[in-house]
């Protein structure tokens, strides 16, 4: 598999720029979304605030089909890739500076959400660039590539990152200094990686700004229209019901998951350590979450997304019921932890594929890939808002009311999967 030939990069093999380039739109997420929970716990602060304030950091993910066409209209998508790089890299840095300061939290969440936008930014470009620095049988070939370097990511960041945060913890005995290191760590990363991306990624032909032959009015006219076309779907009101409800408990479960691990159990949780939460659900919850995605999309290859939609469906919420079996038996053995965190995860895996797969049949046409964009803005949306008030409603009610609370969302889900239409055979492999 190799590249198709390009000006500054002829020949090159894909394989010395896509993991990189995935691996790196996966690390700014995953710090975004989960390493400031662990972190903003580790540093004191209440479930309330660090599930409010981190909610909020989802929408630039939300709205980022509002500013796509920049990335279109000026510079080229491989300039767009390194310099928000660079800028994530130095954003990273930041943290680390503001983390001693006495106004911590208000100051690393600025500089959390500037590295929010920069990094959804990122995504619009990197995956625009993988497009015209590939051939489309190659795109293919190299999918499961860079799925896979952004799991790796996530299983890095998330279990890596924050193992390494407890083990500078306990040899520091300050999770600021802690924390600190491993942001100035992840900076340096960063612009490594901007760094080499300047070197290695390969200049296509394609890779022009629209704005050189094509009107500003010409494409703000072509933008409104993508969004029309999207919202005469029919049965739009149901497709948005759904892409906003499906994970209306995960939502909620989420923002909640890393805090009931690390809270003593006098308030309810199981008392790990920041160490004990990289290994069960940084390393071992990612890792059965990365297997049931694969299985789910194997399921849905061989039923179709019809028939496999309700088994899919169920394996994705029944599971949520591990939180609660913890929450009321406080088990101490890291082992029976880790293996109840990883069949919620694989659930989740299984459920999450079904979600991916009807976001792909509601963009089939003409317009799939701004119109998937679309969808993705209202998924974020749809985890951002529960994710909000989550923190406020456990420290209102504690851990084992909310996990009851979570399985009862499960009824909304429900209700949207029972609406939703779905044509036979989508989504199966036809056998040759």
């Amino acid at each position: 598999m190799t590249a198709p030939a390009t000006a500054g990069g002829a020949g090159r093999s894909p394989w010395f720029w896509i993991p990189s380039l995935y691996f790196g739109q996966g690390i700014p997420y995953v710090v975004v979304m989960t390493l400031s929970v662990v972190m903003y716990k580790n540093l004191g602060f209440s479930n309330t605030d660090i599930a409010l304030y981190t909610s909020w950091l989802y929408l630039p993910w939300v709205i980022k089909p509002l500013w796509s066409p920049l990335a279109e209209l000026f510079g080229t998508k491989r300039r767009w890739v390194t310099v928000l790089q660079f800028f994530i890299g130095a954003a990273l840095a930041c943290v680390a500076l503001t983390l001693p300061m006495e106004r911590a939290f208000q100051m690393s969440l600025a500089v959390f959400w500037l590295m929010a936008f920069a990094s959804a930014s990122h995504d619009i470009a990197a995956d625009g660039y993988y497009m015209l620095a590939l051939p489309q049988h190659s795109q293919a070939a190299f999918v499961g590539v860079r799925s896979t370097f952004y799991r790796l990511a996530n299983i890095g960041g998330q279990g890596g990152l924050v193992y390494l945060a407890g083990e500078l913890t306990e040899r520091s005995g300050s999770a600021v200094q802690a924390w600190s290191w491993v942001f100035w760590l992840l900076g340096g990363l960063f612009v490594a990686l901007a760094a080499w991306h300047a070197l290695v990624l390969p200049r296509p032909e394609a890779d022009r700004p629209a704005a050189a032959g094509t009107s500003a009015g010409s494409l703000v006219k072509d933008f409104f229209a993508v969004f029309a076309s999207y919202f005469k779907k029919p049965g739009i009101v149901v497709i948005l019901a759904f892409l906003l409800l499906y994970r209306f408990p995960e939502a909620q479960l989420l923002k909640l998951a890393s805090p009931f691990l690390l809270d003593p159990v006098d308030k309810g949780g199981l008392g790990l350590s920041t160490k004990e939460v990289g290994i069960a659900y940084g390393t071992v919850g990612l890792t059965a979450l990365t297997l049931g995605g694969l299985f789910g999309g194997w399921v849905i290859s061989k039923l179709g997304l019809k028939r496999a939609l309700w088994p899919l469906v169920l394996a994705m919420h029944v599971p949520n019921i591990a939180f609660l079996m913890l929450a009321l038996w406080h088990p101490t053995s890291l082992a029976v932890i880790s293996a109840a965190l990883a069949v919620e995860q694989f659930g989740y895996g299984l459920g999450f594929t079904a979600y991916l797969m009807y976001m792909i049949l509601v963009s089939d046409g003409p317009q799939k890939t701004a119109h998937y964009a679309i969808c993705t803005g209202f998924m974020a949306l749809g985890m951002m808002i529960p994710g909000m008030w989550s923190g406020w409603l456990q420290d209102h009610i504690g851990y084992v009311p909310f996990f009851v609370w979570v399985l009862v969302s499960t009824v909304p889900s429900f209700l949207m999967t029972a609406l939703i239409k779905v044509p036979e055979g989508f989504g199966k492999k036809v056998e040759e």
